[in-house]
């Protein structure tokens, strides 16, 4: 730890995720949900710091900084949850490497229980916040097989982006292998993104296998089989992230402290700065109703503005027609 972190501690989520107990993101949510306690203490809010010589429980088990980093490349096969536990009691994904690996690892990114294929699990929280983040624009490759058909014209609907509900989803590129296959590249991966694009063109998919991460493929690795990662693919993903934090930086416009809002040209807190007043409403005039509501049939007089042709409150009496003038004298 640095001097500061000696002083004054490090942050509990930030902690628990050198403890190799989730993405920082993840050990929020752990953090807020009252199962963790220092030295025996339950943590009741957020905030709280941990200092050297604290002691830090989960669920009552004593958690540590993990003393070595540890990165694998699993091929889940489906049927397994990705999850530290189920109520259900089906099979996890972790429990394909825990006979080998004594460190305490979670998944990065999600892959849902029927889908296969590539993910990565680690103990660096770090690590699995830049690679999980959508901003990091790390390239995620999927084979998708279907009941029936694919429209190519659907895939480029999708590469330019489409709405499904309140959510916008757009895939990186696509290539189809056949008439029910294709594959599909994201940088972003929302929530079972593909089974919802999908479903909302009424495809029922097959299949959803995972088959690239960046840098690393399913190549050499069985169904329910993994490998460690190499240190020049751990590196490729921390640069990598590294070099896309700029750009999203870039995204919105730096401004100098003390500067003005540029929507508040006043630059006055939105505390400070004066309620405009509200116009007044102008008086809705009473609703024309024809018949109580509903519309007049193909016999009923029709009415004008203001009542009908004979006469009403609007314009009055009509006047009757000239009389037709006798021959010029």
């Amino acid at each position: 730890m640095n001097p500061s972190s000696e002083t004054h501690g490090v942050r509990l989520q930030v902690y628990l995720a050198r403890c190799g107990m989730g993405s920082r993101r993840n050990c929020d949510v752990l953090a807020a949900s009252g199962r963790v306690a220092i030295n025996g203490a339950r943590v009741t809010r957020a905030g709280e710091r941990v200092k050297p010589g604290d002691v830090v429980t989960v669920d009552g088990r004593k958690v540590g900084v993990a003393s070595r980093q540890v990165y694998i490349a699993l091929h889940k096969p489906p049927g397994y949850l990705c999850a530290a536990s189920d109520p259900e009691h089906r099979p996890l994904a972790q429990d394909l490497f825990s006979s080998a690996i004594r460190e305490r690892l979670f998944h990065v990114g999600r892959l849902d229980f029927l889908s296969s294929g590539l993910i990565l699990f680690t103990n660096d929280g770090e690590f699995a916040r830049l690679v999980s983040h959508p901003g990091s624009r790390i390239e995620k490759e999927y084979l998708v097989e279907t009941a029936r058909e694919i429209d190519e014209s659907f895939l480029r609907q999708y590469a330019r982006g489409m709405r499904v509900g309140d959510v916008t989803y757009r895939c990186e590129s696509y290539a189809q292998r056949g008439p029910k296959s294709a594959l599909i590249t994201l940088t972003e991966g929302k929530n079972r993104e593909l089974r919802n694009v999908f479903a909302s063109r009424n495809i029922r998919l097959k299949r959803v296998h995972r088959l690239r991460i960046g840098p690393v493929s399913l190549q050499g690795i069985a169904a329910g089989h993994f490998r460690r990662l190499t240190e020049r693919e751990v590196r490729w993903f921390l640069e990598h992230a590294a070099q896309a934090a700029p750009q999203r930086r870039a995204r919105r416009p730096a401004r100098s402290a003390g500067s003005p809002h540029p929507l508040r040209p006043d630059g006055a807190p939105r505390s400070q700065r004066p309620v405009p007043p509200v116009p007044p409403v102008p008086p809705v005039p009473p609703a024309r109703t024809h018949g109580g509501g509903r519309r007049p049939g193909p016999g009923a007089p029709r009415r004008g503005r203001g009542g009908d042709r004979g006469g009403g409150p609007g314009r009055g009496p009509r006047r009757p027609p000239a009389r037709p003038r006798g021959p010029a004298r």
